[in-house]
């Protein structure tokens, strides 16, 4: 088996030979020359604004030369992919020119790994930052169509769950509108984490098949594949000047395809990629099994082995589905880092300087497996020293945390990882041994301190702590709010902070303002362009000059109607997905929507629901404001407590959206299948923006700063980022409840108040809570959700929820009495948008180059 890896290894080698030549060409979804690239100036000429008929054209012979059809008999589906590819070659021509001046000026990359990137649509995208809108609208009308049927076409790319993937496609977006020399790097997943739909008040999953029918925007590059081995055994050795080595052999191989899919910066030249492996068998058929009638066996190899990229997290409550999370980690890390290897070797000999050309950001532990890989690469395969080779992966790696609870931090079993990955297991115990050493140094006679600090976590079963291998190879250790950075320095990596203090930085999230205000509300874009201008689209700051109209009668009249329009577009959407359900546009639309997940607090806003619900029935005069409240996010599969809360939802709405006692005054939806195209007609329409995390769960959040800079107003705990928000904002313009991180975490110890002590003495609380105790919302059933009622009453509630329930309604009673106000509200929307600058992506990458990578952004 070892002689055929590296057979496989040369062959791959030579195949990606080629000097200095930028990375294009390969197999693609097919790359006939269109028409336009004839022109001179090539691309360059076609998307000017008088060339509609050339762009007409190019459309055309697409959907003849790519989609075998006539053009004249076309439908949109076809169409969609036309334009894609139009597009597509644009920024193909825009990155091979790019990759020669890169090459050119020998620049430092970056290489962002991460097992997430929740892009949405591509064409959407690409229209926006190419400002291809005008030419497109006139060429698709005389095509008889429009780009917003076309854009309704594509599927959701099924790259990321969450806000860990949105925040990456937000960094690549940014990196490529800054003219960042940087490739985001992951894994090609045939499948999302699943398809939602809402059966009977519960979720249901389905499989999430986006690539069903191809993807025009990703381009194959067969000959980009390495192998990756999983298994065999260490050969250890003294070669001939007296050095320990190692070589990995008898290894299973797995074969990494490289899938390129572009993404081009806003209004310039830059354009970037993400390179996604795809998982191939490293021999498609077992003659010998097939030839003796076997034919399950003979191709039982190639479907384990594609196994690795069929689907986004898999279940890990399951030893197999552990497994596969840690196959799939090392997949892509194995394959993204011989591809940095090939990249680097075309122009460099040795080693030291590799850390000023390569700078390479783990998002989050799934990809800290990369530290033990290229410590194996520089050790076995290039034969340098553990001295050097630590130096140098120190220097390149950095670390973004996004946790601050020490159960999510990920730990991986020694047997399992020795098992699979039996090198890396032995050059993680030397890094600790080495890394142990050095703390008892430190710190003489600390035991209690080595046992926390150690890679290896004792215990009945072994663990390796991904989070501590992360911190001890990487030179940048990041948080991504202020206040989640002071935590993790405090309390969670408190001892690893007092070694090394320079290491650690606060680099607080961002968004693009590209896809979340010009893109998903083009409306208030174009208002706000109107008064200010478009700078602030790359420049997020030049939104302060909005200040000047907050009091602005005429310009507040308009703002008020772009949220009714989007609200009314929202309120469709709803009654499409939510059985009919109708909603008042003119109520307030009070929205929360993220992974389900109960530190997300997703339970305290049906209790303020219930609360709504028992004083509209019982008073029925009441001056309040009439409220539309609407969840939407995803559970895990086996994660049994938030699935019941999804069901609870369902249920409060089942009951309040019969009840004719408070038709006109509340309504209750959950949308189902939550994705980025929903999410960019959902936040538009927001009047309230829900933020409710137990203070110091939270890492950050990035749909906070969505809503705020759509003009929706926050209430929120001081959580993440949250409490930069409010710094921004003013605390004026915010709604602010419950505990402070402080007082959480003095309050888990002490306990000066026990739920059951609130209950009994609040007699509002009382009523929410045996409402669900006593089947109100379950046809008289009183075990149903007997579990969350459990958790609600336990003393041990870790999220606090009865704590902060009291301050949360006060607090929702004053978001009323403004909204009642519209032109105050208003006065408050606008000036939330206004001082959103600092949450722009573009300043958060900046940091990151400057700060973390050292690379100067002109």
């Amino acid at each position: 088996m070892q002689e055929q890896h590296m057979a496989r290894e040369s062959k791959a080698k030579t195949a990606t030979k080629g000097g200095s030549r930028p990375e294009s060409g390969g197999k693609s979804t097919g790359k006939t020359p269109a028409p336009s690239q004839q022109a001179p100036g090539g691309y360059d000429i076609l998307f000017k604004g008088d060339n509609i008929e050339l762009l007409r054209g190019t459309i055309r012979h697409h959907i003849m030369s790519f989609q075998g059809r006539d053009p004249d008999r076309a439908g949109n589906e076809d169409s969609y992919r036309a334009l894609s590819y139009t597009l597509r070659d644009a920024l193909m021509y825009k990155w091979i020119k790019g990759q020669k001046s890169l090459y050119a000026q020998a620049r430092k990359r970056v290489y962002y790994l991460s097992m997430e990137f929740l892009v949405g649509r591509s064409l959407t995208n690409a229209v926006i930052n190419l400002g291809m809108q005008e030419p497109l609208h006139q060429a698709l009308k005389t095509l008889g169509t429009d780009l917003e049927e076309l854009q309704s076409c594509e599927e959701d790319a099924a790259l990321g769950n969450g806000g860990l993937g949105r925040l990456a496609a937000c960094f690549l977006d940014s990196i490529a509108t800054m003219g960042i020399p940087a490739y985001g790097y992951g894994i090609l997943y045939d499948y999302g984490i699943f398809h939602q739909s809402i059966v009977d008040g519960c979720q249901v999953e389905t499989p999430d098949s986006w690539l069903r029918t191809g993807s025009p925007w990703l381009y194959e590059r067969s000959h980009f594949m390495y192998p990756v081995q999983f298994g065999g055994r260490v050969h250890s050795y003294i070669d001939q000047e007296g050095r320990y080595r190692s070589r990995w052999v008898d290894t299973n191989i797995v074969m990494a395809m490289a899938c390129d899919m572009l993404v081009p910066g806003f209004r310039n030249d830059h354009v970037i990629n993400m390179r996604l492996w795809r998982a191939k068998a490293s021999r498609e058929l077992d003659l010998e099994s097939f030839n003796a009638g076997d034919y399950v066996s003979a191709v039982e190899s190639k479907v384990q082995s594609e196994t690795i990229s069929k689907v986004l997290y898999p279940s890990d409550d399951i030893a197999e589905g552990q497994l596969l999370r840690l196959r799939q980690q090392y997949f892509f890390v194995a394959a993204t880092l011989q591809d940095v290897m090939r990249r680097y070797r075309k122009t460099n000999v040795h080693f030291e300087d590799f850390p000023n050309q390569v700078a390479i950001q783990l998002n989050d532990t799934h990809p800290a497996i990369a530290i033990p890989e290229l410590m194996r690469l520089l050790l076995d395969v290039e034969g340098q020293s553990w001295e050097l080779a630590w130096d140098v992966c120190v220097k390149t790696f950095a670390y973004t945390n996004h946790t601050l609870m020490p159960e999510a931090l990920e730990t991986w079993s020694v047997d399992m990882f020795g098992s699979l990955l039996p090198r890396h297991l032995e050059i993680i115990y030397e890094i600790n041994r080495r890394f142990l050493l050095e703390v008892a140094e430190r710190y003489p006679g600390n035991l209690r301190r080595i046992q926390e600090m150690s890679l290896i976590e004792e215990g009945p079963v072994r663990k390796i702590r991904m989070a501590n291998l992360a911190i001890i190879g990487s030179h940048s250790i990041n948080g991504v709010a202020e206040l989640h950075t002071k935590l993790l320095t405090e309390h969670l990596f408190r001892n690893f902070y007092e070694m090394y203090p320079e290491r650690f930085n606060a680099k607080t999230n961002g968004i693009t303002p590209r896809r979340w205000l010009l893109c998903c509300n083009q409306e208030l874009a174009r208002l706000i362009g109107e008064k200010i201008g478009m700078d602030w689209a790359t420049d997020l700051d030049k939104l302060r000059a909005l200040e000047a109209f907050a009091d602005d009668p005429e310009f507040r009249q308009r703002w008020r109607e772009i949220k009714r329009l989007n609200k009314e577009k929202l309120a469709a959407i709803i009654k499409k997905r939510c059985n009919g359900l109708e909603v008042d546009p003119d109520s307030l639309f009070d929205i929360q929507v993220k992974r389900i997940h109960q530190y997300k607090r997703q339970l305290l806003n049906v209790l303020h629901v219930i609360r709504l619900y028992q004083h509209f029935v019982a008073h029925p005069e009441s001056t309040r404001p009439a409220r539309t409240v609407i969840f939407a996010g995803k559970a895990a599969p086996s994660y049994q407590r938030a699935k019941l809360i999804v069901r609870l939802i369902n249920s409060v709405a089942g009951v309040i959206n019969r009840d004719p006692r408070v038709a006109g005054r509340l309504r209750v939806a959950f949308i189902p299948n939550y994705g980025v195209s929903l999410a960019e007609r959902i936040i538009p329409a927001a009047d309230l923006s829900e933020q409710i995390s137990t203070a110091g769960t939270e890492a950050s959040g990035t749909g906070n700063m969505k809503f705020a800079l759509n003009g929706a107003l926050t209430i929120g705990t001081l959580d993440g980022a949250n409490v930069e928000i409010r710094q921004e904002v003013g605390a004026e313009n915010i709604f602010i409840f419950g505990m402070t991180a402080q007082e959480v975490e003095s309050e888990k110890r002490i306990k000066s108040r026990k739920p059951i002590q609130i209950y009994e003495q609040n007699p509002t609380v009382r009523a929410i809570v045996d409402a669900i105790a006593q089947g109100a919302f379950s046809d008289g059933d009183r075990e149903l959700f007997r579990p969350l009622v459990d958790d609600l009453m336990s003393e041990n509630d870790p999220y606090l929820l009865l704590l902060d329930l009291e301050s949360y309604l006060t607090c929702q009673d004053m978001v009323g009495e403004i909204y009642g106000d519209q032109d105050a509200w208003t006065k408050k929307s606008i000036l939330n948008v206004a001082r959103m600058g600092k949450f722009s992506s573009d300043r958060t990458i900046r940091q990151y180059a400057e700060e973390i990578w050292g690379i100067r952004v002109e």
